[in-house]
């Protein structure tokens, strides 16, 4: 009888976290061996706990998801990583598969589908959310500079163009210009406007 597929589940809710670990667990080819709340936890624990696949949250504290899939891919490659989100982002998927990540699922993926993917993923495979796929192909790639990004995320809380300049040391002239020109690349018509559709396609991750 062939060992099962050694899994780590990295999710800041506990909840979460458990609810997946059920319900991997009744799949007999495959074993919950380790679960972390935080992202900068999950090489150290791959490692202690021998784990070949790895499912991530994105929004984590310490590490997002995205940075502990770099990291896998970097000091651990042989542990996969298989992104599993509430936040189905085209910009999140993008990034994840540049940064190494083997998949992309949001999280009322069916259970069986689920278990389906981790094997796929240890096998080598790679497997993609194929509405996201599509929705990814047709946004593009993030327009926004990282300047622009922190800008429009400074500006989220609110704030006048003078609390956004102090907050990103930037004179208030430079942040009119940025936040202009992230208007202009959303689409948008307000700076607020910009700030949601930025979020909403994943592109304001740090």
């Amino acid at each position: 009888m062939t060992e099962p597929i050694r899994l780590l589940l990295a999710d800041d809710q506990a909840l979460v976290r458990g609810a997946l670990a059920a319900l991997l667990d009744l799949e007999s080819d495959l074993e919950v061996v380790a679960q972390v709340g935080r992202g900068d936890e999950v090489v150290a624990a791959a490692r202690a706990a021998g784990a070949q696949v790895a499912l991530l949250d994105v929004e984590m504290p310490g590490l997002d998801g995205i940075g502990a899939a770099a990291a896998l891919h970097d000091q651990l490659p042989g542990c996969r990583s298989l992104i599993v989100t509430t936040f189905g982002r085209p910009g999140y998927l993008r990034r994840a598969l540049e940064a190494g990540a083997s998949g992309f699922l949001v999280k009322d993926t069916p259970a069986e589908q689920l278990a389906d993917a981790v094997r796929r993923v240890h096998a080598g495979l790679r497997v993609v959310d194929p509405d996201l796929a599509i929705e990814t192909l047709t946004v593009g790639s993030n327009p926004l500079t990282e300047r622009e990004r922190d800008v429009l995320r400074a500006a989220a809380d609110g704030g006048t163009v003078a609390d956004i300049a102090r907050g990103t040391h930037l004179s208030e002239g430079t942040v009119r210009n940025y936040l202009s020109a992230a208007i202009g690349k959303t689409g948008a018509r307000t700076r607020a406007e910009a700030g949601r559709i930025a979020a909403e396609n994943g592109w304001l991750l740090r």
